[in-house]
């Protein structure tokens, strides 16, 4: 009996566990870098800004180290809206109660919102290493060595590491320096949960996610999917999203001549659900014009909006 509990707490004190916060601009790569890390789609990705909108939680258990990541949205100047607002203090509110912080940014750029995002970084007390992504795009090395000096005066970062977070470059090489900073603690989830995100949320990203890549520059970000319905009946799920717009003009452009743009959204989210749920998957849609949620605090939190 008493081999066994100090085998239990052996194997407690030799396991490590924390907290990780993926920070940065809009669009820089986080959320591609946790689905690379996590080696499956957890995060939805698109090209336009502001993809993400809520954090998210991507744990990967390997060996003694338990690592949870906390994807965030984009750190953006404009609050003009209710929803850029809440993107901000939904980022905002993680980094004081992290182990450890990755700060992307994007390999030789640098704006004021990366600016914002190392002022918003100022008073933290945990490791912030500073990733610089898309260094595959970078033919002249030497502008790379060059910008990393540069950088390394604008704060003490724990490292710098170059990396490509589509391309899987160095990504080995961040994740063992991310270990190095965990503290010694035993495991918060069980070794097979990758989320703390219900599957409803993640199938109303998902049909976001279609949408944003399907229209490209076409629709503005005054849209949001809520799933209506999520019933598992014999071995198919069947799904009922509601695609909120504000405008009737917006509500025209999801839908496509004849219903064709619509279609192709929910043959896309379909197949992308069934891969993540391992089963078949018979989605709806609808669209509706729900005037003004996006800068209505009121509307956000009844659709979602207030995980904070």
């Amino acid at each position: 009996m008493k081999e066994d509990q100090e085998a239990e707490g052996q194997e407690v004190e030799n396991s490590r566990c924390g907290y990780v916060a993926i920070v940065g601009r809009p669009n820089v790569g986080k959320s591609t870098l946790l689905n690379h890390i996590l080696g499956q789609k957890l995060s939805i990705t698109s090209r336009k800004p502001q993809t993400t909108r809520h954090t998210l939680l991507g744990i990967k258990t390997e060996g003694r180290d338990q690592v949870i990541y906390v994807d965030t949205p984009g750190l953006h100047k404009n609050e003009h809206r209710a929803i850029n607002r809440y993107m901000n203090r939904s980022a905002s509110s993680v980094i004081n109660d992290v182990d450890v912080i990755i700060f992307i940014a994007d390999k030789l750029q640098w704006t004021e919102e990366d600016d914002l995002v190392l002022d918003r970084l100022q008073y933290v007390s945990c490791p912030v290493i500073l990733a610089l992504n898309k260094v595959d795009q970078i033919d002249e090395k030497g502008e790379l060595l060059q910008h990393i000096e540069n950088l390394a005066t604008k704060r003490e970062f724990a490292e710098i590491i170059p990396i490509s977070a589509l391309r899987g470059h160095n990504i080995e090489a961040l994740e063992t320096v991310v270990s190095k900073y965990l503290p010694e603690s035993e495991h918060f989830f069980p070794e097979d949960q990758i989320t703390d995100r219900s599957e409803r949320f993640l199938a109303a990203e998902l049909v976001r996610e279609k949408i944003m890549r399907q229209l490209g520059n076409e629709l503005p970000y005054q849209i949001t999917v809520e799933i209506e319905q999520y019933q598992l009946e014999g071995k198919i799920l069947h799904i009922n999203a509601l695609i909120l717009v504000e405008r009737a003009s917006q509500k025209s452009i999801v839908i496509g001549k004849g219903g064709d743009r619509l279609r192709l959204i929910g043959k896309e989210a379909r197949l992308d659900m069934e891969k993540l749920y391992d089963r078949k998957v018979m989605l709806k849609l609808w669209v509706k014009v729900k005037r003004g949620w996006s800068d209505d605090e009121r509307a956000l939190k009844s659709l979602g909006y207030d995980d904070l």
